[in-house]
């Protein structure tokens, strides 16, 4: 497993940097800097306190935590920071449950993820695309 020395900084004293609960983990826990009440299906963007000094070729990818969906119906969305970032990482929070939910100072409420960037170069083409089995069949095609 390589690893990636990531650089943090608190941007407020009570801040929390993010942290893998378990070995082997690929996603760091991150923490709400100040509580919020989410009421029942809308979102909140929350503060993290943490700036990161992303490595030049990665990038962050903030994804939910499955307890707190599962637990509270409360999901983060899915963001990128992109290596040139330098402010305050943030966290958008969708409460999919008919009643608010508390989030307290200190809570887990997203992890992220450091993840290698490789560009694509997007060419246009005239011509025909490669064939594949699934083709053209979109979203539910597989019968899943």
């Amino acid at each position: 497993m390589q690893t990636v020395t990531l650089p943090f900084k608190r941007l407020e004293e009570n801040a929390v940097i993010p942290r893998y609960a378990h070995d082997g983990d690929s996603g760091m826990d991150v923490y709400a800097l100040e509580g919020a009440e989410i009421p029942a299906y809308h979102s909140a963007k929350m503060r993290t306190g943490v700036a990161c000094d992303i490595p030049s070729g990665y990038e962050l990818q903030i994804r939910p935590r499955s307890g707190l969906a599962a637990k509270k119906g409360v999901v983060a969305a899915f963001g990128t920071v992109d290596m040139g970032y330098r402010g305050e990482i943030g966290v958008t929070l969708f409460n999919h449950s008919d009643k608010p939910v508390s989030v307290a100072a200190g809570d887990r409420i997203a992890q992220i993820v450091l993840a290698p960037v490789v560009r694509a170069n997007p060419v246009e083409t005239h011509g025909s695309l490669s064939e594949t089995e699934r083709g053209e069949g979109g979203f539910g095609s597989t019968g899943a």
